[in-house]
């Protein structure tokens, strides 16, 4: 039986969710075990592009501390699936929530998350991850 485009749709952004969860309680593995071995990888604090699982991996685990997100939403999330349908690219963007010495919510991030997924044996796999923060510019620029 032969999986329709929507239905990959609908499992890739399971799976990113998944892991979001996983990083939001302080399990950064979600993302990291899910990396396939050649990824690419853009990170906002880095101006060059990083290459390879063990690099991204490292460049992560550097930074990496426990954010104690309560909540996340997930807006405008696109899903474009290949024709062949073993790779698919996932777009959104990510608000991230955590609680204020008060116990209030305040917004922490907001970011634009592009993540490349590819049917690698059988298991969908992140070969390119791009987050940037939602608003870089002070004012509109083309180049």
């Amino acid at each position: 039986m032969t999986i329709g485009k929507e239905e990959i749709g609908k499992t890739i952004l399971e799976l990113e969710k998944a892991s979001n969860d996983r990083w939001s309680v302080g399990d950064n593995r979600g993302y990291l075990d899910n990396y396939a071995d050649e990824i690419s990888y853009f990170d906002p604090v880095l101006r060059e592009l990083i290459v390879g699982r063990d690099a991204v991996i490292a460049h992560i685990e550097s930074l990496y501390s426990n954010p104690r997100i309560v909540r996340n939403e997930y807006l405008n999330p696109a899903v474009n699936v290949s024709d062949s349908g073993d790779f698919a690219v996932l777009a959104y963007n990510l608000d991230t929530y955590v609680l204020d010495d008060n116990g209030d919510e305040q917004q922490l991030r907001a970011w634009n998350a592009t993540e490349a997924y590819r049917l690698i044996d059988g298991e969908w796999r992140i070969v390119h991850s791009h987050w940037a923060f939602t608003q870089t510019a002070t004012e509109a620029v083309a180049s």
